[in-house]
């Protein structure tokens, strides 16, 4: 539980007072005004300067913010915790983990995804049949990504945390080993996404913090806000590779920490979500349809094991 300083403000504004006015007047420093425009602690000595200078009550600019609870969230992590099999945190590292790694070209099947899961071993339907090291190593790397998203999901999404996601995603992987490819860092060559050009590697950086500074702007987000996010994210594409996986974490992530029903979107629908994000300026209804239909698909889940939803 913490403190929001809406209150503040609005007091101040109906006084004529701008906030740099009453910087001055309360006689605080620009770092600590700043705190308060982010609703971040302050000390008590903060507070009483500020009763003083606008003649008021600690009540009358500050109010408690409580925490909003997220029932999934709390089984997500409670069934982490226990190691459960067959609950709705089982079920979604399997389906996320398989539709994500297979639309990025895994061969590995859904079977063989829930086999390494549920066993640490990989089941094999056919002898004869080869596996790519990296399918493997980056499945397991999921399971780990999506135990890491369950323990940020409060955080602000920042560029340390986006950096973090690609690192265990690609940790161990025969791309960790070329010196060019830089896991957990911003790409060193050019890439595409698809036949588009994405950022310059000299201009991820910039890219990278203006669309989290415009994303940060709003504190309530809406489901729209988060594909307007996935877009700019995979249009920008600041790593070598892993791009869309670490995208659709985010995705996840950010549903979970804004209590909005999460979104797994389909292997069988990747063409409809490629489309989405090439043609988005054109027509968004593309891909929000697309990030509608797995959020219906996740809604069921919901359903099936009695955890509430979002009203």
């Amino acid at each position: 539980m913490g403190f929001r300083y809406d209150k503040l403000f609005e007091l101040a504004k109906s006084k004529g007072l701008n906030k740099t006015r009453l910087r001055e007047l309360a006689k605080i420093s620009t770092a600590t005004l700043a705190k308060l425009s982010k609703n971040e602690n302050v000390g008590l000595d903060v507070i009483e300067k500020l009763c003083v200078a606008l003649k008021c009550q600690p009540g009358d600019i500050m109010s408690f913010e409580v925490p909003t609870i997220n029932p999934l969230l709390s089984v997500l992590r409670e069934e982490s915790a226990m190691n459960l099999k067959g609950g709705i945190y089982h079920a979604t590292q399997i389906k996320l983990a398989y539709n994500s790694n297979h639309m990025e070209g895994s061969k590995l099947t859904e079977d063989q995804t829930r086999y390494i899961f549920e066993t640490n071993t990989l089941g094999m339907e056919n002898e004869k049949k080869t596996v790519n090291i990296d399918d493997i190593i980056e499945t397991i790397n999921h399971f780990e990504a999506f135990r890491y998203l369950l323990h940020v999901v409060e955080d602000e999404l920042s560029e340390v945390m986006v950096k973090e996601f690609h690192r265990i995603l690609k940790s161990g992987t025969s791309d960790s080993r070329k010196d060019w490819f830089h896991i957990g860092e911003y790409k060193q060559k050019p890439n595409m996404v698809g036949d588009r050009e994405s950022s310059a590697p000299e201009n991820v950086e910039n890219d990278m913090k203006r669309l989290l500074a415009d994303y940060h702007r709003k504190q309530e987000k809406t489901v729209g806000d988060l594909i307007d996010f996935h877009v700019r994210f995979e249009r920008i594409h600041p790593f070598q590779d892993g791009n869309g996986r670490v995208g659709r974490l985010i995705l996840f992530k950010e549903c979970l920490k804004y209590n909005i029903v999460p979104i797994i979107i389909e292997d069988r629908y990747k063409m409809f979500y490629y489309r989405g994000l090439r043609e988005y300026e054109q027509e968004k209804g593309y891909l929000v349809d697309t990030c509608l239909n797995g959020q219906d698909m996740y809604r069921k889940w919901m359903e099936y094991f009695e955890v509430p939803q979002p009203l």
